[in-house]
């Protein structure tokens, strides 16, 4: 049976894509056992886990390094978060997510070399916890794959010339080759992450209202795509389970209403709790929070 979860901006309310005339899902139960999540993205996920050092374990869920590790602000991080509080169950955390990567740097330009990008993300997986020579005992039903990329693919490139719908589509051919290889080594839950409205972030409102919209349009143009590709990913592979966290609608959600949520306006950026922003370009740890509890929600219906 397929599933696929999309939460509302406006309503916490989650719909199951199910065969017609199918019962209505009930809230998986707990598990006793722990389970895995392997997690990919970029900065705005990266918490700086090596796989070629201490590895997720039931007292360290997260394995390498020390908590919360290294993101992009310095506190914790949605992933954080999600493997440590918001969970019905252990989640032991491979999170091969790395600051400024993008779905493949042959199509897009990164900010510097020698970053680790979707493709290299993919790989370390496939050469390590994937065949499982770590000792992992992850299955189909125990473990979570979530993908949180395109934010450094668009903010590279939304200003450059060309059909940048065409452009999506050949990112998200990309993308979605790498997912396939996930589902193909045993993967079936899997969380895709929307690219956030990176332009209302403090360094594009310094470039001025008319690149904001160049960049809020490409990136909506790419996300609307995003979310078609995944319906195709799950109707087109047995067994699959697919989720969508809706960020565009969580951020815009706060950033319109800053103070509902504890921050003082919607610019503002710095290490204080009253601030969304922690930098010019990523969310503080406190913003952090609130994606980490959404992301609970999204996965309500999951055993994770």
């Amino acid at each position: 049976m397929l599933t696929f979860k999309v939460l509302s901006a406006l309503a916490l309310v989650m719909a199951a894509k199910a065969l017609p005339n199918a019962p209505a899902l009930k809230p998986a139960l707990p598990s006793k056992s722990p389970n895995y999540w392997f997690s990919f993205g970029d900065s705005y996920t990266q918490t700086g886990f090596d796989p070629t050092g201490v590895l997720p374990s039931v007292g360290n869920p997260l394995g390498n390094p020390p908590y919360p590790g290294w993101t992009s602000t310095g506190g914790e991080n949605w992933v954080d978060y999600v493997a440590t509080k918001y969970n019905k169950s252990v989640l032991l955390t491979y999170n091969y997510a790395y600051g400024g990567a993008v779905i493949n740097e042959t199509l897009v330009t990164p900010w510097q070399p020698g970053l680790k990008h979707l493709t290299d993300q993919v790989a370390q997986f496939l050469e390590g916890a994937g065949p499982k020579k770590g000792g992992e005992k992850w299955t189909g039903v125990n473990s979570l794959f979530s993908v949180f990329i395109g934010i450094n693919d668009i903010g590279n490139s939304w200003y450059l010339e060309g059909d940048r719908d065409a452009f999506a589509e050949v990112l998200l051919d990309n993308y979605f080759q790498l997912v396939q290889k996930l589902y193909d080594t045993g993967g079936r839950s899997f969380l895709f992450v929307l690219v956030p409205p990176i332009d209302r972030s403090p360094m594009m409102a310094a470039y001025g209202p008319e690149s904001q919209a160049g960049e809020k349009k490409v990136l909506a143009g790419f996300n609307s795509r995003l979310i078609k590709r995944v319906e195709l990913f799950g109707k087109s592979n047995r067994g699959v389970k697919t989720y969508i966290y809706d960020s565009v609608a969580q951020y815009n959600e706060i950033l319109d209403n800053p103070t509902k949520y504890g921050f003082k306006d919607a610019l503002s950026y710095g290490p204080d709790p009253d601030e969304f922003w922690g930098n010019d370009y990523h969310p503080s740890s406190y913003a952090h929070k609130f994606f980490g509890e959404r992301v609970a929600q999204v996965l309500s219906q999951t055993i994770f």
